[in-house]
């Protein structure tokens, strides 16, 4: 049964959470307000946003990086070549962070994510036949952008051509990194050494450390890897469990044999990881930081233990997968200058990892995955530390993490130092054979997703023992039965929370990505199109602050260190088909119905008119 906010109570532990969580939230004088209009639900094919608010378009998919010499033109018919694609921004804009420049609210690095690809908007002639020049297109089109952006009198604009500009795809070369790093099983016939691996993609959330680089997260590398029906069959549990071997999005295979899964049995291993990019530095190369475990990475959260020591919370965004915490061996260097970003270069290289487990007492622990300890070892499959990493979700198995309802983005308040995870929908809970509802994950058949939020023990990041609960049960409280609670009686519904964002006064931004077959339609009518909304956790008031066109997922919230612009990225617009021609639901941003355009992903830039705070 779920914890009930009564129970959460009885805990002394849990009352001074609730506590801290207020006196963290009362930083700022606005934080005990949300001053805005709630925008309704609505299906409209549209930014849609409160009375005294604009919305910018400013970075879609195909529009040139920057980078001096080499700005290719978006072409609308797709006739954009592979070279023009790793120079332009990339399809299905995530995750994303605003790096400051001399401080500035005004002048800053806006470092995005680009997830997967839509094939059949990507290439004039759609996928089929794959040949190698659409693979390396399709390559081109994940990854992460790094753009400079300005504010000027006319609103924000990049700034073309800059010397920070750059794009990092799947085929851009890096460096492996940390225990798992030259091991047998990362070892491949164009990487003997197992040092070095071309490229990084299906990249989803992100993290920003203390010494000011970004950490972009590899989710669903598996659906990018295949094979003939043989190879599949013979495919073993342990990549099973990875998803591979269970269909791919993409066939790469057919035309790249790198994706092969029969010819190249380890290439997989060398995704699935977070990997670190120095956004001020376009000659430096990323890193992926094995340390960090391996899994279908969503989010990478930091935080300073008390002792000085980093905490990077993540997720594990699949059904009845885990959250997890790394801590750093070493205390963090201060700064975030090209000197604290040398001292601090392998930082991310030893520490431990842990898997979280709820008690439905309200009480929870970090449990450590590490060879010879608690049942890891040579007997359960494990050879050494690197395989741990490797295959951190069967070590998470294990050592006895609690099964979540795909754990998605983490955020941490900047007060109070609570964490909130958002938890997407799982149909799959309590079906036969599947892991049953219990405190944590307490909706059998969910499908409506929600927030539950913990506090360290001593405040401190790096404590192995917390307290949580849930925040909020989301979904259509006008359905009996459905389990739906929030922590306000006025709380504006949603569902599917999957972005979380806390801006510098305590704010939480809340994005959901509902599946563009489920919007519109029952249990989820009610809810209109995906949205941003802003909660207060201080008083649980959420109110819907933005909604985004048809078929979209809205995500990768960051705001400037003033609050006063708000950038926020519209995923794959136009994902539903419509009709025999497989026509997209949208046209939004250069079309005026389904149809009259290709739909791009885009960041979008908000502010209040009057340049007050967004959201207060």
């Amino acid at each position: 049964m779920p914890i009930d906010r009564r129970q959460f109570l009885q805990s002394s532990a849990a009352a001074a959470l609730v506590a801290l969580a207020r006196e963290g939230s009362a930083g700022a004088a606005d934080d005990g307000r949300l001053g805005f209009e709630s925008v309704p639900a609505t299906l409209r094919d549209a930014v849609t946003l409160p009375p005294g608010y604009q919305a910018q378009v400013l970075y879609p998919w195909g529009a040139p990086t920057g980078i001096a010499g080499a700005m290719p033109a978006f072409a609308p018919d797709a006739s954009n070549s592979a070279d023009d694609q790793a120079l332009q921004a990339g399809m299905h804009h995530d995750g994303m962070h605003f790096f400051a420049l001399d401080g500035r609210s005004d002048r800053g690095l806006l470092v995005l994510n680009h997830e997967y690809t839509d094939e059949r908007l990507l290439h004039a002639d759609g996928a089929k036949p794959w040949t190698a020049d659409k693979v390396r297109k399709s390559l081109h089109a994940m990854g992460v952008s790094v753009v400079e952006v300005e504010l000027g009198p006319a609103g924000w604009r990049q700034v073309l051509p800059s010397p920070f500009a750059r794009r990092i795809h799947g085929r851009t070369p890096m460096r492996i990194a940390g225990p798992a790093a030259g091991h047998a099983r990362m070892r491949t016939a164009a990487d003997p050494g197992g040092r070095r691996v071309s490229g990084t993609f299906s990249n989803c959330a992100m993290g920003v450390t203390p010494w000011g680089t970004y950490l972009t997260c590899e989710e669903n590398f598996q659906a990018y890897f295949g094979g003939d029906k043989q190879t599949l069959a013979g495919i073993g549990p342990a990549e099973r469990r990875y998803g591979l071997g269970t269909g791919s999005w993409s066939d790469y295979w057919q035309a790249d044999e790198r994706f092969d899964l029969g010819r190249h049995p380890n290439e997989s291993n060398r995704f699935g990881w977070v990997v670190e990019i120095d956004p001020f530095d376009p000659a430096s190369t990323p890193v992926k930081r094995t340390a960090l475990g391996r899994k279908h990475q969503e989010s990478a959260t930091c935080a300073l233990t008390r002792d000085g020591r980093l905490a990077v919370y993540m997720g594990d965004d699949s059904s009845f997968e885990y959250i997890y915490k790394f801590v750093s061996r070493d205390k963090v260097r201060p700064g975030s200058d090209a000197a604290a970003r040398a001292a601090n270069r392998d930082l991310l290289d030893t520490g431990s990892l842990y898997v979280a487990r709820y008690d439905a007492d309200g009480r929870g622990r970090w449990l450590e995955l590490r060879h010879r300890h608690g049942g890891i070892d040579g007997a359960s499959g494990f050879a050494d530390p690197a395989e741990v990493l490797i295959h951190a979700r069967l070590a998470g198995d294990i050592a006895g993490g609690t099964r979540m309802d795909r754990p998605e983005w983490i955020a941490i308040h900047p007060g109070s130092g609570e964490a909130y995870v958002a938890l997407s929908a799982n149909p799959l809970r309590g079906a036969a054979g599947m892991p049953a509802a219990d405190a944590a994950n307490p909706r059998a058949g969910n499908v409506f997703g929600g927030i539950l939020r913990w506090r360290e023990d001593g405040r401190d990041a790096g404590s192995l023992g917390f307290s949580w609960d849930h925040f909020a049960l989301a979904g259509d409280p006008a359905i009996e039965g459905a389990g739906v609670r929030y922590p306000d009686a006025q709380a504006d519904a949603f569902g599917n929370p999957d972005g979380l964002v806390f801006d510098s006064g305590g704010l939480l931004w809340i994005q959901t990505d509902m599946s563009g077959r489920a919007i519109a339609r029952a249990p989820l009518a009610a809810l209109g199109n995906n949205q941003m909304l802003c909660a207060d956790p201080a008083t649980g008031r959420i109110k819907r602050f933005l909604v985004g066109p048809a078929g979209c997922e809205v995500t990768g919230c960051v705001l400037t260190p003033d609050r006063r612009s708000l950038f926020v990225n519209i995923q794959h617009p136009g994902e539903t088909r419509e009709g025999a021609s497989g026509t997209p639901n949208s046209a939004w941003p250069d079309g005026t119905a389904p149809g009259s355009a290709r739909p791009r992903s885009a960041t979008v830039v908000v502010r209040r008119r009057d340049g007050g705070i967004v959201g207060t």
